[in-house]
């Protein structure tokens, strides 16, 4: 007996939606039939993926790395934007937004080559752990969201993921956590320079920002990175709503879905308030806009993988 798809999702509008737009994309015989190649699906990572409260994971790896450095050189800690996450001062910091964290990041690693930032990122990452749910952040992917990308994938689907997180933190467990290569990750990024080092040619970050991957950004660079319009997008914050406006604006078959969390028994439940990702406009025109919105707690069986 073949197992249902999503068995994580909760039989429902949501569920049922996803499931009758794969089989209609699918069908060689239907009117709705997009070829292997144009199934596009991009998910945005924090609050889509994986868990992002109490505040972005990408926010402690930048404290931890910012610490480091205003050991060596005390003055730093004196400048915006890093004053804020010196000091943790989290009204401050929403007040800089989601930005200056990826400003904090790349001035924190200029200098560093893309092989030594990956080995920073692994030994992070191999022991970081989100301090409210106690277990490390890897660990707290979710569960319907592994099924769904599974799903699309059996599908003919390519999975990408866009987001305003760093490009290679996110590199960094992609392909382990959500089958995902690193190839067919969108993210925020930094300057970068090749150089020769004695006889290796290396690729070396920059102390400066080259692209925030966030709003109207996304749907810029997935057309610079992915060439193609998805069919398919998935987010959770008005940071992801110019990519499911992209999405859906295009000819044949569509389909964005919103999450929203509003489980805080099992996860956590905000919207408008939160740090660094408000959700309002997407959530309160999502019928006007043609998206499908998903509640953790309704729709969701199961949450972290």
């Amino acid at each position: 007996m073949t197992q249902e798809p999503l068995p994580s999702w909760r039989k429902g509008a949501a569920r049922s939606a996803i499931v009758n737009f794969v089989t209609r994309v699918t069908d060689p015989d239907g009117p709705a039939f997009v070829p292997p190649a144009d199934r596009i699906a991009t998910f945005d990572n924090d609050g889509t993926l994986w868990c992002e409260r109490p505040v972005l994971a990408q926010c402690f790896f930048a404290q931890e790395r910012l610490d480091a450095l205003i050991a060596r050189d005390p003055a730093i800690a004196a400048r915006d934007p890093f004053k804020a996450y010196a000091e943790r001062d989290v009204p401050r910091m929403k007040e800089l937004g989601k930005r200056a964290l990826l400003e904090v990041l790349t001035a924190v690693h200029g200098g560093s080559t893309e092989e030594e930032f990956a080995a920073i990122v692994q030994e992070w990452l191999g022991r970081a752990t989100n301090p409210v749910l106690g277990r490390r952040f890897v660990d707290l992917t979710y569960r319907p969201q592994i099924e769904l990308l599974a799903y699309l994938r059996a599908n003919g689907f390519r999975n990408f993921i866009v987001s305003g997180g760093g490009i290679d933190v996110i590199r960094g467990f992609s392909e382990q956590a959500y089958g995902i290569p690193r190839e067919c990750v969108i993210g925020s990024s930094q300057q970068l320079a090749f150089e020769m080092r004695g006889d290796t040619g290396v690729i070396v970050k920059q102390a400066s920002l080259n692209s925030f991957d966030d709003r109207e950004v996304k749907p810029v660079n997935i057309a610079l990175h992915i060439g193609r319009r998805p069919i398919l997008a998935f987010g959770n914050s008005d940071g992801d709503l110019a990519m499911m406006r992209y999405t859906l604006s295009g000819e044949g078959a569509r389909m964005a879905l919103l999450l929203h969390h509003d489980d805080d028994a099992r996860e956590f439940a905000y919207d408008r308030d939160f740090l660094l990702s408000p959700l309002a406009e997407a959530l309160d025109r999502a019928g006007e806009y043609g998206i499908t919105k998903v509640s953790m707690k309704d729709d969701w069986a199961s949450i972290f993988a």
